[in-house]
């Protein structure tokens, strides 16, 4: 087996030292999150503490910031608000990747419109609707606002045309309705795409912060991030206790990036630009 030429080794070092470097950085801060919340309580967090690390913040954290029931309401909003994304982007998606109706390309640019519009923006007409069916302080308030999503719709969308007419038109000739192909041959087919919509949407969601600030007042529907804001202004000098907090709030997020991330790099990459 012949070596490969000089230029192309010293190219693929470079590669990695650029990587390392980037993964460096990204990480470095986490890790100091991380030894911080090691280091014990209402001390100045240094590198290796006097008195050792110990786990006793978390343990801390975990009762003085009530999160056993944030972690509940963010968990039972964001699986809401994936599922719902799912379903309707599924729907919208198919409808114009495949169907043929008037105003088809109307609707797509308005979909795309979306996209560039700040939900900030949105927050009064939104309110005053849910003021109107009586949602506010209701996980609906935290629920419907962001049920359907432009970015889901044209994800699946371009997923869908990258699967071949010919499998919907052996499934038709079986019998196969449109919804029926959509469930049994397209859905399974776009799985790295679905993958994808759920961890950008259930992320989104577990790190929302501005919905559960405007739309709700009660205690019992906090999410994790209001219970994280709270904490941080109880426990503002003590950065051991308040990383603790932030480790554990953000530890779901980044096992379940990790459990998914081969389908995430699948599906962005199968979901090419095409009309």
């Amino acid at each position: 087996m012949s070596k490969p030429p000089w230029n192309l080794k010293y190219s693929i070092l470079l590669s990695l030292a650029i990587l390392l470097l980037g993964a460096l950085i990204v990480l470095l801060p986490l890790f100091i999150v991380f030894l911080t919340s090691l280091a014990p309580s209402g001390t100045t967090p240094t590198l290796v503490p006097k008195d050792g690390w110990s786990l006793a913040n978390y343990r801390d954290a975990w009762q003085r910031g009530k999160l056993l029931l944030a972690f509940a309401n963010s968990t039972l909003v964001a699986l809401s608000v994936t599922g719902f994304q799912i379903v309707t982007s599924a729907l919208a998606g198919y409808a114009l990747a495949r169907l043929i109706f008037r105003g088809k390309q109307a609707v797509l640019l308005i979909v795309l419109a979306t996209l560039v519009i700040p939900f900030q923006l949105l927050v009064i007409p939104i309110f005053l609707v849910l003021k109107w069916g009586h949602l506010i302080n209701t996980y609906w308030a935290l629920i419907l606002p962001t049920a359907a999503n432009g970015f889901g719709i044209f994800l699946l969308r371009q997923y869908f045309l990258t699967v071949p007419v010919e499998l919907e038109e052996a499934a038709a000739i079986d019998g196969a309705n449109r919804l029926q192909i959509l469930w049994q041959v397209m859905l399974p087919l776009a799985r790295p795409a679905l993958v994808t919509l759920f961890l950008f949407t259930f992320i989104g969601e577990w790190n929302d912060l501005f919905k559960p600030l405007v739309f709700t007042t009660r205690p019992e529907l906090r999410t994790v991030q209001l219970a994280l804001a709270e904490f941080q202004e109880q426990f503002t000098n003590n950065w051991p206790l308040l990383m603790a907090a932030v480790t554990i709030a953000t530890l779901p997020v980044l096992l379940l990036f990790l459990l998914g991330q081969r389908q995430l790099i699948r599906g962005i990459a199968t979901t090419g630009i095409k009309n």
